[in-house]
Formats: structure tokens, C-alpha cells, sequence
């Protein structure tokens, strides 16, 4: 079967490797365990470090995907039965595989109601609804969300949700801001050409946000534009995932009396589900996040199109072979 493997940086290519293997039903009490076959992908932010080969990472053949449905192929345990249609999340992202061994507690079932490519997307919107629990109630605040990609997105569309007053995006492209107020922006403000600060105070008639939230991450992050447009005592959920070592304005952070909340590791029994049924009751409209698609063949054009943010690129969907098959099929 066919797997992810980078050969350099932004280089991978597909190698062949043997078809994962189903332990025995566990007898001493632990994880009962599967084989999933994704079919049904899509990249995020969090995979380009290992397709540009950052050394943030660890990397291993099968890097990087882990926003998936598929198929369970063979189980071990009685939570799924085999041609169960799920969504699951292999771990440390390893899941640029045809088949993958996986505990069978990181999978979840479908809402018969969407399609499985918005049932897919449950997966960063769960890590979203899990971020903004950190918070307290947003009912009237105003929030800056750093970052217009598809989880600065699906923050927009969470937080109009929540009933916040003033949803203001702030993105250096203005490609990914003409998206914005569609997902629930009420303001935007591309900092590549004007001063965000002074924006958003005109905004928000001479004041800064209640929350500012940092959806950036990685080496592009913008903690320090966080602490500066955050008023004092305010509140900054730090969702992008930064390198491990990140110089900031902390004694800024100190003197504003900021509370900063992190976010990492959703819960496969309320965050999920939660995102799932959000979708499924159509509480938020993901489909348009989709923009592009490429079959697995294409692996390295869909990075490259992710990456440099082409055309618009939001979501950038990969197609399985597998995908293909049972599309025939039905």
C-alpha cells in the first residue's frame, strides 16, 4: 500500500509499504484497537512543518494527515464493526497511509446529515469548540481573530455563534479576508497594508478587543501583534501551534495584566461529537471552506497549492484511491 514519504523539503513523494496488522483482541484491559482506511482528507496548517521540513517535528513515513474519514476495515474491539463509516485522527498526524492501525477510541461516527467531506471538517472545528471553552462567555465582546485561514474561519463562525458584538479578522492576505465576513466576520483588516492597531481602535470607536485570538502559529506567529492589540485585562487564546521557542513581549503581557489560555488535545467524546452535530444541525456552513481537491497522486501539488495559499486556498482536499472505488461503486 501506498504512503506519504518526504524526501526533502517541500518534496514528498508515495512509497510502498506492508499493509498494517490487527493485534489480537486486548486481554489485559487496554485500547481495542483497528485498521482505518482513510479515504476522504484534507491538509492543515499543522502539516506544513513537516512538509517543509522545519525540524519542529520528528518525521516519519506517513507524514502528514490527520483530517479524515474513511472506513474500518478490521477491529479488534465492539465500538465500530467492520465497513463502519468514521472520522478519526491518527496520532502525531501519521496518517499519509492507505490503511493505518489505530486505537479505536480516536475515531467517531458520521451525521448521516452531511456529506462526508463537511462530516471531515468536524475535525478542526472540534479543536475550536475545545479552544473556545477556555473562554468565558462571548455574548457582547469584541474579538480579534489573528490568522483567516480555515481555523481562523471556523473561529468566526463559532464566535457569531456565541453572540460576540464585533468579530474582526485581521490577515495579511486580502484573498483570505474577502472570505471572511461569509464566515462571520464583522470587520476586516489586512495588516500588509494598514496599521492593525490603529484599524482596529477606529473599529471599535478608540478601544481595544475584550479577546484576541492567535490562529497563526508555527514560525509566521503573531503572538507579539496578540499583546499589543489586546486591551488591559484582556484575554489572548494562543490556538496557532508555535515553535518550541518563541520570543515575546512578556513583561508587555505582565504590565497589561493579560490572561493568555492555550489549547491543545480535544476530547474524542464532547469536542467531536459536538462539532459533528454543529454541522449536521446546520448551527455552521463549513462546505465553502473546501476550495481545492487532488487526488493522492497529486500529493505534492495539493501541498504546494496549500502552502502558497493559491487561488484562494482554504481547505485543500486529498481524494484516496480508495474514494474513488467506493464512489463507483455506489
Amino acid at each position: 500500500m501506498l504512503a506519504g514519504n518526504f524526501i526533502g523539503p517541500s518534496q514528498i513523494e508515495l512509497v510502498d509499504i506492508p499493509e498494517p496488522e490487527l493485534p489480537p483482541t486486548p486481554t489485559d484491559g487496554g485500547p481495542s484497537q483497528m485498521i482505518f482506511q482513510p479515504e476522504c482528507t484534507c491538509l492543515c496548517g499543522s502539516d506544513l512543518p513537516y512538509f517543509k521540513m522545519t525540524d519542529e517535528w520528528p518525521i516519519e513515513v506517513g507524514h502528514s494527515l490527520h483530517e479524515m474519514t474513511g472506513t474500518v476495515v478490521a477491529t479488534n474491539g465492539s465500538r465500530f464493526q467492520p465497513g463502519e463509516r468514521v472520522l478519526c485522527v491518527p496520532v502525531n498526524q501519521n496518517g499519509l497511509r492507505e490503511r493505518f492501525l489505530v486505537d479505536d477510541s480516536r475515531a467517531i461516527r458520521l451525521d448521516v446529515r452531511v456529506s462526508e467531506e463537511e462530516a471531515m471538517l468536524a475535525q478542526p472545528l472540534g479543536t475550536v469548540i475545545f479552544a473556545l471553552k477556555k473562554l468565558p462567555n462571548l455574548i457582547d465582546l469584541d474579538i480579534v481573530v489573528l490568522g483567516q485561514g480555515p481555523i481562523g474561519q471556523l473561529f468566526n463562525m463559532c464566535l457569531r455563534n456565541l453572540g460576540a458584538r464585533h468579530i474582526i479578522g485581521v490577515d495579511l492576505l486580502e484573498s483570505r479576508l474577502a472570505a471572511s465576513k461569509g464566515f462571520g466576520a464583522t470587520e476586516t483588516v489586512c495588516n500588509a497594508t494598514a496599521d492593525p492597531i490603529d484599524t482596529v481602535r477606529e473599529i471599535l470607536g478608540g478601544e481595544l478587543p475584550d479577546v484576541v485570538i492567535e490562529a497563526v502559529g508555527h514560525y509566521d506567529q503573531q503572538f507579539d501583534l496578540a499583546i499589543d492589540l489586546c486591551r488591559p485585562w484582556g484575554r489572548i487564546l494562543y490556538f496557532g501551534v508555535p515553535p518550541e521557542r518563541v520570543d515575546v513581549k512578556w513583561r508587555d503581557t505582565l504590565f497589561k495584566n493579560l490572561t493568555v489560555h492555550s489549547s491543545m488535545n480535544p476530547n474524542f467524546e464532547r469536542d467531536f461529537p459536538l462539532a459533528m452535530r454543529w454541522i449536521g444541525e446546520g448551527r455552521v456552513n463549513v462546505k465553502p471552506l473546501i476550495t481545492h481537491r487532488f487526488p493522492l497522486s497529486q500529493i505534492q501539488q495539493a501541498f504546494e497549492v496549500f502552502r502558497d495559499r493559491r487561488e484562494g486556498a482554504q481547505k485543500v482536499l486529498v481524494e484516496f484511491p480508495s474514494w474513488a472505488e467506493r464512489s463507483i461503486r455506489e
